[in-house]
């Protein structure tokens, strides 16, 4: 971390290191996660950004065995059985969103935009690079019973569960996942919707 102007700032070549080096991780070890680690983790995803500073986000982490397995059970059955690995991990932080403030009703029926899934989305991001940084894996579940795992956790009628977050150190002998990305000059592009963007291609070439 550098100081400047009064105020840390980060190295910007270890913020686009870590970006690079985090993936997915699928397998843990039988190893505990401290609970000021957990914590730090949270704190980073709390100090996310929300629209007009709603702050929707709620976690709920499950790290008692027999409550993982019961979340498990009742979240990864059926046509959810891929995902089921997540039960293997010692923490599962369920990202839960409540959207009793006015602005998440009145953004779904005016503009049509679940503002608090953008926002949970922004504090779940935070959430897996603060645990990469720390040296844990983690795995962003998508793919879930959300009633069953909303009853389960006793999220009210209000709250809604976004996601679930599989944590944990990575098992032994973890190899991360070669990123494959589609390329940059596909996606990004200047003033227009199609217009190139210039150096997207040279940047593109480089990862070849």
């Amino acid at each position: 971390m550098l100081r400047e102007a009064g105020r840390w700032r980060m190295n910007p070549s270890d913020l686009f290191a870590l970006v690079e080096s985090r993936s997915s991780v699928r397998r843990y070890a039988e190893r505990p996660v401290p609970d000021e680690t957990i914590l730090s983790i949270i704190e980073s995803a709390r100090k996310a950004p929300s629209a007009e500073n709603t702050q929707p986000w709620r976690f709920v982490v499950v790290k008692d065995p027999q409550a993982r397995q019961k979340l498990s059970r009742a979240c990864f059955s059926g046509i959810y059985r891929p995902t089921q690995f997540a039960a293997q991990a010692p923490v599962i932080v369920a990202l839960c969103a409540d959207r009793s403030a006015f602005l998440e009703r009145a953004g779904e029926i005016i503009q049509r935009i679940a503002f608090y899934q953008l926002d949970c989305g922004i504090a779940g991001e935070h959430l897996v690079l603060a645990a990469a940084a720390l040296g844990l894996g983690t795995c962003w579940i998508g793919w879930f019973d959300r009633r069953k795992a909303k009853k389960v956790l006793g999220v009210p009628a209000h709250g809604e569960v976004v996601s679930l977050i599989a944590m944990g150190y990575p098992a032994e002998g973890t190899v991360p996942r070669q990123k494959v990305r589609r390329p940059l000059a596909s996606m990004v592009w200047l003033d227009a919707w199609g217009k190139r963007y210039p150096g997207t291609d040279q940047r593109d070439s480089k990862e070849k």
